[in-house]
This record gives structure tokens, sequence and C-alpha cells, in this order.
């Protein structure tokens, strides 16, 4: 079992910048994938961005590309989203997840541990 708890959302000005973080516990963090995925009300969950095992492949989301970082620390068991240039419809609340695979990784299915989420709000 993987344990994953995210923090760092918060409500931001548009333009401005969060920087979220998932703290891993449980088994071998540095032998997952990990994602970024995010629910705004009344929608669904949609991929954000993903960093394979050892940070070498990384995925954006068209939406999010040039604007957020996804990164990991192994040795902190930790991944992170820099959310920079915040815009209204950014607002949501985030969720990191482990997968097992970098395969398909911005499909939701693949991913097999999930934090509680973390609320980003961007007003304009």
């Amino acid at each position: 079992q993987v344990q994953l708890v995210e923090s760092g959302g918060g409500l931001v000005q548009a333009g401005g910048s969060l920087r979220l973080s998932c703290a891993a516990s449980g088994r071998a963090f540095s032998s997952y994938a990990m994602g970024w995925l995010r629910q705004a009300p009344g929608k669904e969950r949609e991929f954000v961005a993903a960093i394979n095992e050892n940070g070498g492949r990384i995925y954006y989301s068209d939406s999010v590309k040039g604007r957020f970082t996804i990164s990991r620390d192994n040795t902190k068991n930790t991944v992170y989203l820099q959310m920079n240039s915040l815009k209204p419809e950014d607002t949501a609340v985030y969720f990191c997840a482990g997968s097992s695979t970098f395969y398909k990784v911005t499909t939701l299915h693949v991913y097999d541990y999930w934090g509680q989420g973390t609320q980003v709000t961007v007003s304009s």
C-alpha cells in the first residue's frame, strides 16, 4: 500500500503561483510513476501532469503546458507541482496519484493509489 497526502492548495489571484506537494509513505515510492490530476466542480476528473519513476520522462496536458512543472524527490518520497500564471479555470481539487506503470499515464484508470486532494481556487 502507498499512502499519499497532498498539501499546498489555497486561494490565489489570477496570475499568481502555488506549489503543491504530495508526500508518500508505504511501499517504495521510487518504483511508482506519479501523476497530478484535478477535478473542477461539475466536471470529470482530468489529467494534469505525470512523471516517471526516475524523473526522466514527463507529460503535461495541453492546458497547463508551459505554466506548470512537475518534479519529484525520491529521497524525500515527495512529488511536486509548481503552478505559475494561474487562471480561474485552474480552480479545482488537485489529486496526486501513483501508478505502477508509465504506460498510458495520462488516463485515470492506470493509477493504483490516490490522495484525498487539495483545493486550489484562483480568483479573477
